[in-house]
């Protein structure tokens, strides 16, 4: 495909750190009016997008519709973008920019979370894998539908660079993962082999697997609402009892679970100091018993664990780069060691007092088989379509050549169901 050209002039004057070069989009658009930044733009049509509403029935760190309490995937979603608003203009980067990262940083997870992605990742094994994130840009740049090149391809939302670039986590393909892990527990990318046209796109300019400053506050964002706010949701639902803290077995089963789940590069004695240093500075309550006060107490101290560790990244990166807009490649974040121990901590309380425990129940088999045999229903009649399949997919399907090219419209359908969707459309066809 021949490559778009830019736009053909930017609708709002540049913020600053940024260039012509940052505005472009990969299908070409008519000119906007200059009431809002391209930026701007690319956030609203996030927050008007299908794939942002599915996550409010997808699974958090509990099932779906089965706590009101609890988080599901777009309201840790919302959380995420606040906080990333916040340490983005705390370090000078586009507020806009950073809030799609990390509006979008999600919209690639399949049903019943991790647990689906694993039957996905193992399903598309010989067609270039599954991986949410690389699902993520697929979404924006192919399976949302909002924009069309003038060949009738889809563009998806058709963000600027410096959006789309920023959502790009783990910027290669599952060959090239090996020599670029982030954590032991599984291998993580962000490029399918058929979507590497616009990844070559995008990733113009950027230096090697560098990613810009907007995309490390959106990672940093969601490692801290994820530790904080899933200790949170552990403490309102009953699974973690602060006291279990006092007991130095349970602060060590603790610790191993992180090790097990985020990699043997974290130190045990400093995840343990860490726990020591948490518990010891009052960030967990001595007791919760689900009434108002206990709640906005829980609420408070979450709020400050929040601010804790933003102000750390803060200060310990604008020492090393200065004053001013950090924006795109101009700087990394930095994040002291003590402020990643406690982040790592705290994703250790979760894993062992909610995610591991749940990877032992019934349903975690069920929602495997549910994701397989969804997969099986779509594949059984190929090259016909499934009667089963969605119109939007089935373009897609028609202008497939071979099986491997329809397995991934299937593996598509699938990972853009929420957990209810999936079960309901299981019992019906299987």
């Amino acid at each position: 495909m021949a490559e778009a050209d830019a736009d053909p002039a930017p609708t709002m004057p540049l913020p600053e750190g940024y260039e012509g070069h940052d505005e472009e989009r990969w299908a070409p658009e008519p000119p906007k009016s200059r009431s809002r930044t391209a930026f701007e733009r690319d956030r609203a049509r996030l927050i008007h997008s299908s794939a942002l509403r599915r996550l409010g029935a997808k699974s958090q760190i509990l099932v779906a519709g089965t706590d009101d309490f609890a988080r599901t995937r777009l309201t840790h979603t919302l959380e995420v973008a606040q906080i990333g608003r916040q340490v983005g203009a705390m370090l000078g980067c586009d507020p806009d920019v950073v809030d799609c990262a990390c509006l979008a940083h999600d919209l690639g997870h399949p049903p019943f979370g991790h647990n689906g992605e694993r039957a996905l990742a193992s399903i598309a094994a010989g067609i270039g894998g599954f991986e949410g994130n690389a699902q993520t840009l697929r979404l924006l740049t192919r399976l949302e539908p909002k924009v069309m090149f003038p060949g009738g391809r889809s563009a998806g939302v058709n963000l600027t660079r410096a959006s789309l670039d920023a959502a790009v986590k783990y910027p290669w393909t599952l060959a090239e993962a090996s020599r670029h892990p982030k954590g032991e527990r599984s291998t993580k990318f962000c490029v399918y082999p058929d979507d590497e046209d616009v990844f070559r796109w995008l990733r113009r300019g950027a230096p090697g697997t560098g990613t810009p400053m907007e995309c490390q506050v959106m990672d940093l964002s969601d490692d801290i609402a994820y530790s904080v706010h899933d200790v949170e949701d552990a403490i309102a639902t009953g699974a973690f009892r602060p006291l279990a803290m006092r007991d130095p077995h349970v602060m060590d089963a603790i610790v191993g679970d992180a090790v097990r789940w985020y990699g043997r590069r974290w130190d045990p004695d400093r995840l343990l100091d860490a726990l020591v240093g948490l518990t010891r500075g009052g960030m967990f309550p001595e007791h919760f018993d689900g009434s108002r006060r206990s709640l906005a107490q829980l609420k408070n101290i979450t709020s400050s664990l929040i601010g804790r560790f933003a102000v750390s990244v803060e200060r310990a990166t604008r020492e090393r780069y200065g004053r001013g807009p950090l924006t795109r490649y101009a700087a990394s974040v930095v994040i002291p060691d003590d402020t990643a121990y406690e982040i790592v901590a705290l994703k250790g309380i979760a894993v062992h007092f909610v995610m591991a425990p749940r990877e032992r129940q019934p349903l975690h088999e069920e929602e495997l088989r549910c994701v397989e045999d969804l997969v099986d229903v779509l594949m059984r009649d190929s090259p016909r379509p499934s009667d089963a399949l969605e119109p939007v997919f089935l373009d897609d399907w028609n202008e497939a050549t071979n099986d491997d090219e329809r397995l991934r419209v299937a593996v598509d359908q699938v990972a853009s169901l929420t957990d209810g969707s999936a079960m309901s459309l299981h019992a019906i066809l299987c």
